[in-house]
């Protein structure tokens, strides 16, 4: 396993990330644990999860995933485990979570971070993000911003401040943001440098063959301002593992819960998937092996966020990484994307 530093930080973690937004509701708390193992035992040392998980999220299973991970990791040696964690904020309806009291002001933060320590079993969490923009901005598969919808939120300014409380208080080593755009990730940047409040270190956000708005929208930003990418939904919730290419009705998230689909119902999508997946078996690689090589060898990932509901994609899923990436693999990737052009943004 390789590891790097996120953003200007002192965070090290490894260059694939174990997602848990399947344990508690696809993955029982065993499978939840051998997976967890058996990613620790290849190297694996950062883990993401979210006070509202598992996926989807309802009252019934709300919290689930932060248990599940906390009564593992306090088996575990605390220091050598990066945890990852996001605080829910506004502009979605889950009155489950905190009395539905969302947002990203300071009495909702701080009871986020205490709900969520206590659940994880620890005094503290590596990384702390902003689970998506408390504003309007577009998200999940919209792409149009639209001033019309415009609602209320915190400024940059006032988050950090209760960030940087909880920083200095030891209960979060760093911070980041999640399923950002430009304007957001400047506005955090710009405040934390003005009023000298703890800088961002990573934004997470969806990036895939089929989902590269990251190169366009945050890519030059990213570097230059040192925030490291997260990229999470590799296989595009499973259409890139090809399984829904011969059997629509394969089991996965997209058929077994509604409202996966707005990302991905797109008419360009299938068409991609089936190019991609030709030039899979191509090169003797099965689709998912291709679409995981693909993030992994990007220059700008700094780690790669990824989800399974068995040990055998698990094991599929890392071993996607000793795949060798050449420069016809590159070449014939950047044909299939100029053709279908970002089809799920």
């Amino acid at each position: 396993m390789q590891y790097t530093t996120l953003g200007n930080s002192t965070l090290r973690v490894s260059k694939i990330t174990l997602g848990t937004m399947t344990f508690g509701e696809q993955n029982s708390e065993s499978e939840a644990h051998s997976q967890l193992d058996y990613a620790r035992e290849h190297g694996i040392n950062s883990i993401d999860t979210a006070e509202m998980y598992p996926v989807p999220p309802r009252a019934e299973t709300v919290h689930r995933t932060e248990q599940v991970v906390g009564n593992w990791l306090a088996k575990q040696q605390r220091d050598e485990v990066v945890i990852a964690t996001k605080v829910t904020g506004g502009g979605r309806n889950m009155e489950w979570i905190r009395d539905g009291s969302l947002s990203y002001g300071r009495n909702d933060i701080h009871n986020a971070i205490e709900g969520s320590l206590a659940r994880l079993q620890t005094d503290y969490v590596d990384l702390y993000q902003l689970h998506w923009p408390q504003r309007n901005t577009p998200m999940f598969g919209h792409y149009l911003y639209d001033p019309t919808q415009e609602r209320d939120f915190p400024s940059a300014r006032e988050t950090l401040d209760t960030l940087s409380e909880l920083v200095e208080a030891g209960k979060m080593r760093h911070i980041g943001l999640s399923n950002e755009w430009p304007w957001g990730v400047m506005q955090f940047l710009n405040a934390a440098r003005e009023y000298d409040l703890p800088l961002i270190v990573s934004t997470q956000n969806a990036y895939s063959l089929i989902n590269r708005t990251y190169e366009t929208a945050l890519l030059e930003m990213c570097h230059r301002e040192q925030c490291s990418l997260l990229a999470y939904s590799p296989l595009a919730f499973g259409h890139l593992s090809g399984k829904y290419l011969d059997n629509p009705d394969a089991k996965g998230r997209i058929t077994l819960f509604d409202g996966f689909g707005q990302r991905y119902e797109k008419p360009m999508v299938q068409p991609a998937v089936q190019a991609y997946a030709a030039l899979a078996q191509q090169h003797q690689l099965t689709p998912a092996q291709l679409a995981l090589a693909f993030v992994y060898s990007r220059w700008f990932v700094a780690s790669t966020i990824i989800g399974t509901t068995s040990m055998e994609q698990l094991s599929e899923s890392i071993g996607a990484f000793e795949v060798e990436w050449s420069d016809e693999l590159e070449s014939a990737v950047e044909e299939i994307h100029l053709h279908y052009f970002n089809p799920a943004p």
